[in-house]
């Protein structure tokens, strides 16, 4: 990896040499923000392109402002530093971004605001195609580790060290063979996945968790409802979710940005339909794949080529 690049402390630097303190900060308390984002190799012009990459600035800056961050550049330069390190990475496939807002301090003491403090910015990019095998649907699992509530751990916020309760749920999953799990809010209402929104199927209607059901207000979660509204003219029902819903769902399907649009088959051993990829998620899929290759001309505002 010699020949990759990250952003850190202002400059450009070799990814091997990207480095922190072990005294800082965001590395003793998880007090730093992050967005998860993807870039793309456009076939018909032959270049890359990042995905919706203004709207996941927005959204960091967004979270900078609940955990009390401020950081040391807009989002206009963080949208242009991307852009550089793709190039001077070559990226030539997906691939994914990741920026974090951190703070710097060398400090103990889990306060976030002190006099002189410092809070920074960084950047790298990982090659990434598929971060779950989707061909087949998931076999997913209600865990017994609830969401985060926005009282406590603001899931709207990306935080980093809010992500142990993924961690934690997504592990127990997994060692009970499922490939992911949905978690539940404190009420008993389902939340999402691990770390992806969550989409049913019910009579020809999309449903998904209301945003304020400590879920992340996701990007990919608002692309494929204007998706399923504007191409497949589904109508959208946004409202909390009991448990026993998943078992009688028509179909069902995460949507995240390294997940893209991945299909459920089955919920807790139960099969989510006819337990076979569903039609409407075959569609969202398709459309998903080609508004993030380009190949969706009105869609082309989502994209900022490199």
């Amino acid at each position: 990896m010699s020949d990759q690049y990250a952003y850190l402390r202002g400059e450009f630097v070799s990814l091997d040499n990207a480095t922190i303190n072990i005294r800082t900060h965001g590395f003793l308390y998880g007090t730093a923000v992050f967005e998860g984002i993807k870039a793309y190799w456009l076939p018909e012009t032959g270049q890359m392109s990042v995905f919706r990459m203004v709207e996941h600035y927005k959204r960091l800056i967004q979270s900078c402002r609940i955990l009390r961050l401020r950081s040391p550049i807009d989002a206009e330069t963080m949208g242009n530093l991307t852009i550089e390190l793709i190039r001077r990475n070559q990226c030539q496939g997906p691939t994914y971004i990741r920026p974090i807002v951190y703070k710097a301090d060398l400090r103990i003491g889990p306060i976030l605001t002190v006099e002189n403090t410092k809070d920074d910015f960084c950047l790298f990019t990982v090659p990434m195609d598929g971060y779950l095998d989707t061909s087949k649907g998931l076999k997913v699992g209600v865990s017994s580790w609830r969401r985060l509530d926005d009282n406590a751990i603001p899931a709207r916020a990306k935080v980093n060290g809010a992500y142990v309760n993924t961690a934690l749920a997504k592990t127990d999953g997994y060692l009970s063979g499922f490939d992911d799990v949905v978690v539940l809010t404190n009420e008993g209402h389902v939340a999402e996945g691990s770390a992806m929104n969550l989409f049913l199927v019910r009579d020809n209607q999309l449903i998904t968790s209301s945003i304020t059901e400590n879920i992340l207000e996701g990007i990919t979660r608002d692309t494929i409802i204007q998706l399923a509204q504007q191409e497949l003219g589904l109508s959208i029902v946004s409202r909390p979710i009991d448990r026993t819903e998943l078992y009688v769902a028509d179909e069902a399907f995460f949507v995240g940005t390294a997940t893209e649009l991945a299909p459920i088959t089955s919920f807790d051993n139960r099969p989510v339909g006819d337990g076979k990829v569903g039609t409407i998620s075959t569609k969202l899929r398709d459309l998903y794949s080609k508004a993030i290759h380009g190949l969706l001309p009105q869609y082309s505002h989502w994209l900022t080529k490199v």
